[in-house]
């Protein structure tokens, strides 16, 4: 039975079922008591001829084993199944089987196409039979009502919200791709980015920004990098820090801006085309990673300068030094001849192994020296 019950467990039995295939009689050999065995031991081989004997649902074809010197017995040779009733019993499956034919019937009548997804993956199917009538709904209502300018709170099934989306966004996603027209999916997004996988409006990023001299307004602001891109501010000189205590702290500079990059300078920066013809300053930690983003941020804003990231600023500095966790050692082509050096040997170790000098542990009094030379 441990073979029955592997196809069944790959969902074989199931996928016949609901293509319509014919039950074809299915014979399992068994392998029984030896005519040694029997002689040996009478009562366990009796006993097994007896749990076969006792297998109502499956029909049994018998051998004869054993010869004149020990004497004939007829014992099971073979099992057959008839029917896929005579499976479902063998098997105890019953309630699985009604279960999944029932939701693949009602399924047959809203969305054809995801019956037949359910055909091959009838045991998906029954992992999720609990919410499987929600999860059908919910693909409906995303191919008749989703359109690109809604966030995916604003589908509107019952039970059906934004953790559920979160929590069955794998099997909500392989059948949206077998619902949904070629269109409406962008195939270059994993289901893990369900909202940009299927058109939905993502949400938005944010830029945060202090004016370093006093003025009219708000000191400080957060907003859609998408109206910054449109709206820039008239700053002449842009500073760009990784660190929020040291964007908090920067020192008062006329007529500047100075933009808390959060690690993520490089893509957040991208959409800002204005600040090509700014005074651009951005300053990273001293270490491979600081570099990378320098480079990335450059390959956008070719005039982009760097402050506090050379040599001798991380040499004043050596009772700072930190390890980098995880250093990365790619080709940076948009480095400076200094900045390139520097790189380089801090990818082979030259000044000691992963060292790192993060930008807080840099003297504020160097800070305001050079916000005054880049200015």
């Amino acid at each position: 039975m441990g073979k029955l019950r592997r196809r069944w467990d790959r969902g074989e039995f199931l996928s016949q079922l609901a293509r319509g295939a014919r039950w074809e009689p299915l014979a399992i050999g068994l392998r029984g008591p030896t005519a040694k065995d029997t002689s040996a031991h009478l009562d366990h081989a009796r006993a097994w001829v007896e749990q076969w004997h006792r297998a109502r649902h499956l029909r049994v074809e018998m051998r004869t084993v054993g010869g004149r010197v020990a004497g004939t017995n007829e014992i099971p040779g073979r099992v057959w199944v008839d029917s896929y009733e005579q499976l479902w019993a063998a098997l105890g499956v019953e309630p699985d089987v009604q279960t999944f034919v029932a939701l693949l019937d009602a399924t047959r009548l809203s969305a054809p196409d995801i019956a037949d997804w359910m055909s091959a993956k009838p045991m998906e199917v029954l992992r999720h039979k609990g919410e499987w009538a929600r999860l059908v709904d919910t693909v409906l209502w995303i191919e008749a009502y989703a359109r690109p300018d809604m966030y995916l709170r604003q589908i509107d099934v019952p039970g059906v919200d934004t953790k559920f989306i979160e929590r069955y966004r794998t099997i909500l996603a392989a059948l949206l791709d077998c619902r949904l027209g070629e269109h409406r999916v962008d195939h270059t997004r994993s289901p893990s980015d369900f909202a940009g996988r299927y058109l939905f409006r993502k949400k938005p990023a944010y830029v945060r920004f202090r004016h370093l001299s006093d003025g009219p307004g708000f000191s400080e602001l957060a907003v859609r990098v998408t109206e910054l891109a449109d709206m820039p501010p008239t700053a002449r000189t842009v500073f760009v820090v990784e660190n929020e205590t040291t964007y908090l702290a920067f020192p008062p500079v006329e007529n500047a801006i100075v933009i808390f990059g959060e690690g993520y300078a490089a893509s957040r920066l991208q959409p800002l085309q204005w600040l090509a013809d700014r005074n651009l300053v951005y300053w990273g930690d001293i270490d491979t990673h600081g570099f990378a983003i320098l480079n990335k941020v450059r390959r956008t804003f070719e005039g982009a300068r760097s402050m506090l990231m050379d040599r001798a600023t991380l040499l004043a500095h050596e009772g700072q030094w930190v390890d980098e966790p995880s250093p990365t050692s790619d080709h940076l082509e948009a480095l400076l001849p200094d900045e390139a050096s520097l790189y380089t040997d801090l990818v082979e170790g030259v000044l000691g192994s992963s060292v790192r000098l993060e930008q807080e542990r840099i003297a504020y009094s160097v800070i305001q020296q050079a916000t005054r030379q880049h200015h």
